[in-house]
């Protein structure tokens, strides 16, 4: 099982939204942003921050740090390393069940993502046996586009996406590439991109607590 941080539910624990982190980063790093949305406390959110595996990235001249997978080329179409992002995404339905097992509805877990991290969430929220209340995509693209209308088990999914338009490490065209994808599988995806590089914004989290209190309320 994959260790996290985490920040409790204030009252009773209603709602899970666990989140994945970018490459180099660790559950750690996204979990200030938890009291900063500030969530109504009757949703009775438990955000959960799992830190990837540690490993040699290749690009990154081998050196080992937090990956969800391995990175072999900066090429779109290949970056993504389809057999790690496989063994992270059963990590993490692992960690889903495990929300399910504590009583909370699939409706009421929001899988969430930035980078890395939305790769994988936009690999597993799809393939699932049940559906999820929703998945944040940010600043992402995805893995093996072309094999999610076979392997699709939701035919609904809500989806909230947003990019940077200065993006240098993952280009908004990527990003936009996943949400064509998405759209044409049939999802509720909404899109938002802000003039920013590699990174989360002020006016992106009042998006995502927007969002969030929509979906989860």
């Amino acid at each position: 099982m994959l260790q996290y941080v985490e920040y409790a539910a204030k009252g009773q624990h209603k709602a899970s939204v666990i989140w994945l982190h970018g490459l180099g980063d660790s559950g750690e790093g996204f979990l200030p942003i938890a009291p900063e949305l500030d969530l109504p406390d009757e949703l009775g959110v438990r955000f959960i921050f799992p830190h990837a595996p540690e490993q040699a990235v290749t690009i990154n001249g081998g050196m080992v740090m937090r990956a969800w997978y391995d990175i072999k080329t900066m090429d779109l179409d290949n970056r993504a390393d389809e057999t790690g992002v496989r063994e992270s995404a059963e990590a993490v339905a692992a960690l889903i069940q495990g929300e399910l097992d504590k009583g909370i509805a699939p409706e009421r877990i929001i899988l969430a993502g930035f980078s890395q991290g939305g790769v994988i969430a936009l690999h597993v929220a799809p393939r699932l046996e049940y559906k999820l209340g929703g998945v944040m995509a940010l600043s992402t693209y995805m893995c093996v586009p072309q094999k999610l209308a076979a392997e699709a088990k939701q035919s609904e999914l809500n989806i909230f996406m947003a990019h940077g338009s200065q993006d240098p490490v993952v280009a908004m065209s990527a990003g936009q590439q996943a949400y064509s994808v998405l759209h044409k599988q049939g999802y509720q995806v909404s899109w938002q991109d802000y003039p920013m590089a590699h990174q989360v914004c002020y006016e992106e989290l009042i998006a995502i607590r927007q969002w969030l209190i929509a979906t989860l309320s």
